[in-house]
């Protein structure tokens, strides 16, 4: 990859629901950069993709079940909500006041993914149902039209273990390697290195949500240019089981005591 690169943030307006969101992409990188080049890669926020996707909850169609409440009523959150974070969920493991640490598709994150956050006013937005699907198909309607080979990612804000704060999370991806596995180059004293792997759709994923934000920017897409990554045919995010995360086989492992 280059050293160098360059980093576009697309401002698009609000996106609503069943938008034509491929084409408010395209006319926003128009605007910030001149339009699309081959080898860019396109960083979109989940929520903007889950709401023109219409994957829209309205709280006051919602019927929280016995369980949700009971959840509500022990992590002070809105039955509603909770039961919305259960119907996403594969699993919830714990939490704390405000949020549930749930499991889906593969993943560790607070309430399901599910965000209040740059939603219409009564309403809630779970992730994109695909995130993977939803990246190929915004990569396919923008090559079409534009005639170029990108690679896109759609993204998630995570806080991480013992850390303040958020960064980014690459959820769904086509286009480019996800992982790159650095085992076996050595190291500035020539020791080879035995477990390393660069998680760089995540890293990318830091780097737009710097200039995507996460209040009222009205940026939910990024093109970052130069990076000099290969385009090919790679699609989704690579992650390990429960049991080889150390975070996690901890945190199981304490349980079981």
């Amino acid at each position: 990859m280059n050293s160098s690169y360059t980093v576009f943030g697309l401002s698009t307006g609000i996106i609503k629901p069943h938008d034509p969101f491929a084409d408010r992409i395209i006319a926003a990188a128009t605007t910030a950069c001149g339009g699309f080049k081959d080898g860019d890669i396109l960083i979109l926020a989940e929520t903007a993709v889950a709401t023109a996707e219409g994957n829209i909850v309205q709280l006051d169609t919602v019927t929280p079940s016995p369980h949700a409440k009971e959840l509500a009523a022990r992590y002070h959150m809105d039955p509603r909500t909770v039961e919305v974070v259960l119907r996403e969920s594969d699993s919830v493991v714990g939490g704390i006041p405000g949020f549930l640490l749930c499991m889906k598709h593969g993943t560790l994150l607070p309430n399901a993914g599910v965000d209040a956050s740059n939603a219409p006013p009564g309403c809630i937005v779970p992730l994109p149902a695909d995130p993977n699907k939803s990246a190929i198909r915004i990569r396919n309607e923008i090559e079409q039209q534009c005639g170029i080979k990108i690679g896109v990612l759609v993204i998630d804000s995570r806080t991480h273990a013992m850390r303040l704060g958020c960064s980014g999370v690459a959820i769904g991806s086509t286009g480019i390697t996800s992982v790159i596995d650095d085992r076996g180059r050595s190291d500035l004293f020539g020791r080879k290195l035995e477990v390393t792997k660069r998680a760089v759709a995540d890293n990318i994923a830091s780097a737009a949500e710097l200039v995507m934000g996460e209040a009222d920017e009205c940026t939910p897409a990024v093109i970052v240019r130069g990076l000099g990554m290969p385009i090919g045919d790679q699609v989704g995010v690579d992650t390990i089981d429960a049991d080889e995360c150390l975070f996690m086989g901890v945190f199981r492992k304490s349980r079981q005591k």
